[in-house]
């Protein structure tokens, strides 16, 4: 009847009175030599202890602790808690209470901890893209101001200007339009459209349309040997190639004069596949690379904004493939070269 070390408060109620009537009991024995008056006497004893403890519970703990769990569920109880408050809790010892409790404290907790970090990634995103938006335009603004006192007249440098001014808004619209993936992938509004497919065919496909970047630094793209084998995945073909598009884009800007990039792909347990783009140009430093998909984050400013770029790109690719469900990540060492890989499902 009492073996669980948490009694409900029947049941403790039922204990009490047991131990007090038994020495009350005891201790009036010499005094009573009637057994029939004796045991009368006992019950007696025995129901008033038990009415009085179990009420004093019910009015002063248990009531309280209904209160309690009511404050922390802060809305009107639904049947489901209004049953679980009339027949389960009166059935937890103290310590069950205290756990669920301690558990509710952790949970909200978090959830202020994480309101917190989300408060401080909004200011620094709200911040970063006001700065990325002012930069082009105040390069347009200018251009225009130059053209306008007079530099129109000046057939090469109007040309000059005008061809300037429309990078800038190349630039700005290309930012506008990064911002729109992430802002979709993050509600959902993009559903991912997952087809078989070939993920070497999807990489050549990509190179072939780099190539004319990569002819620029004479860059050599290669599959790594032992991974020429077609392999099947299961994803988003479009979104997928975007990553990989957002992956060599990079590898290029970084990548050295007469450098190369690799493509590994290989089978992992689980039904998985992790594609590889390795790249030997400048690398990036180890305190970097936990912040690499973060939005606008970027190793050094200048040598990014000259070489171009949102600073979007890998926080889109990070987006896409945990929408797969799937891992991303990035190894570099200074000077050697960057690998980025993800994993996707067969």
């Amino acid at each position: 009847m009492f073996k669980n070390k948490n009694l409900s408060p029947k049941q403790l109620a039922l204990l009490t009175a047991l131990i007090m009537s038994s020495l009350i009991a005891l201790s009036v024995f010499v005094l009573i030599t009637n057994w029939k008056l004796l045991l009368a006497y006992f019950i007696v004893c025995f129901v008033v202890v038990y009415l009085l403890v179990f009420q004093i519970l019910e009015l002063f703990i248990y009531r309280k602790i209904k209160l309690i769990y009511k404050l922390i569920s802060y809305t009107k109880a639904s049947k489901r808690e209004e049953a679980y408050q009339k027949y389960i809790l009166p059935n937890k010892g103290i310590d069950d209470v205290r756990v669920d409790v301690e558990k509710w404290a952790t949970q909200k907790t978090n959830e202020i901890q994480t309101l917190q970090s989300n408060e401080q990634f909004r200011k620094e995103f709200l911040q970063n893209l006001s700065h990325e938006i002012k930069t082009p335009i105040f390069a347009i603004q200018g251009y225009l101001e130059l053209l306008a006192d007079g530099a129109v007249e000046d057939p090469k440098l109007s040309a000059k200007f005008i061809k300037q001014a429309e990078a800038n808004v190349q630039r700005l619209v290309g930012l506008l339009n990064d911002v729109d993936v992430i802002t979709n992938l993050e509600i959902n509004k993009e559903p991912i459209l997952k087809q078989h497919f070939i993920i070497q065919d999807l990489i050549a496909e990509v190179f072939q349309n780099l190539n004319v970047k990569l002819l620029k630094k004479n860059i050599q793209f290669h599959i790594k040997k032992g991974s020429e084998e077609p392999v099947e995945v299961f994803a988003d073909k479009n979104k997928i190639y975007q990553v990989l598009v957002n992956i060599f884009s990079n590898a290029v800007k970084y990548g050295k004069i007469d450098g190369e990039i690799i493509a590994s792909v290989y089978y992992l347990e689980d039904n998985k596949v992790l594609i590889e783009i390795t790249d030997n140009g400048i690398g990036i430093e180890e305190s970097h690379i936990p912040r690499l998909f973060e939005r606008f984050y970027r190793t050094d400013d200048a040598r990014s904004r000259e070489i171009g770029g949102t600073g979007l790109g890998l926080a889109i690719c990070k987006h896409i493939i945990e929408a797969h469900g799937e891992n991303i990540h990035v190894r570099s060492q200074i000077n050697v070269g960057t690998t980025v890989g993800f994993t996707l499902a067969q």
